[in-house]
């Protein structure tokens, strides 16, 4: 046997078997009673048992109907679940949604967009991976990712972004460096310096931000070392290896032997972009973006990355 029936059918066989009473049940549904009669009817052809025993005085289950009334219950209540998460994730309030930064953007932008989002969309699974910008641009373009936290990231005609902060960029020297103890320091001071970076793959936008800065002073930086993590940078900065440039977030890392001086003038300002997919810009992406557009401390548009 193959049963035919209809949702409509079992929310009123649910109706009558929890009233026992075809007037009630019917009152209950909204419906005559005569169409109400038809479908419990109809069901019980479809099942190919009877399940409601009636006289003209009462109703009852059989042993069949109790059965199916637990199965019709689990139904209905799995058909709404199943409605009410479709709708949720249409709205973004449910799912999951891959987040990646760079090192530098946890310690300024990320954390208050985080912990917003986790307190407004509790039921969406939030996985995060810190990523080099340019492992995430790639990670975007795969589909690997949904959202990448980046440091002035390259134009891509695949990928969009929205500026969620702008930071100052801050020449970084050991404390023992004939620079450090000025209050203020022009790049074209640094031209006979080593400079420690991270090399260009890693941070592609953040290096040539740097080397511009660098070439419209007068010179192009000696790079003697790269280093592919933050607190290596830092670690080499230290030790007197070379200077470097970097946001000035990293002053809360708190190297004491570590002297930051900022970059005057509108050269010395990096941003970070939330970027995204162009054609993966789903419901709870949106979402994301919606609580970092919230959030952002300056201005920032959609568009091209640039």
């Amino acid at each position: 046997m193959n049963p035919t029936f209809e949702l409509r059918h079992l929310r009123a066989f649910v109706a009558v078997a929890e009233e026992l009473h075809f007037t009630r049940a019917a009152a209950r549904l909204r419906i005559a009673q005569p169409p109400l009669s038809q479908q419990i009817r109809q069901l019980e052809e479809a099942v190919g048992a009877q399940l409601l025993a009636r006289t003209q005085r009462r109703v009852q289950l059989t042993d069949a109907g109790r059965i199916f009334l637990a199965e019709a219950r689990e139904i209905l209540r799995r058909v709404e679940s199943a409605a009410d998460t479709a709708r949720r994730t249409a709205l973004g309030q449910t799912g999951e949604i891959k987040v990646a930064f760079a090192a530098t953007v946890l310690f300024d932008a990320l954390p208050g967009i985080i912990r917003a989002f986790r307190e407004r969309f509790p039921d969406v699974y939030l996985d995060l991976r810190e990523m080099a910008t340019g492992a995430q641009l790639a990670a975007l373009r795969s589909g690997d990712l949904d959202i990448g936290f980046v440091r002035e990231p390259e134009p891509d005609p695949e990928i969009e972004s929205i500026a969620v902060k702008t930071e100052t960029l801050m020449i970084v020297v050991d404390a023992a460096h004939r620079l450090a103890g000025k209050k203020r320091v022009a790049v074209a001071d640094l031209a006979a310096e080593p400079f420690v970076l991270f090399p260009r793959e890693i941070a592609p936008g953040l290096y040539d931000q740097v080397t511009k800065i660098c070439r419209d002073a007068g010179f192009t930086p000696r790079v003697v070392q790269t280093s592919r993590e933050l607190y290596t940078t830092m670690s080499l900065v230290e030790a007197g290896v070379g200077v470097s440039i970097l946001p000035a977030s990293v002053e809360r890392l708190g190297w004491e032997n570590v002297r930051s001086l900022p970059i005057p003038g509108r050269q010395g300002k990096t941003r970070i972009a939330a970027a995204w997919r162009k054609d993966r810009k789903g419901p709870v992406v949106e979402a994301f973006l919606g609580v970092a557009r919230g959030m952002m401390g300056e201005g920032g548009r959609t568009g091209p990355t640039r």
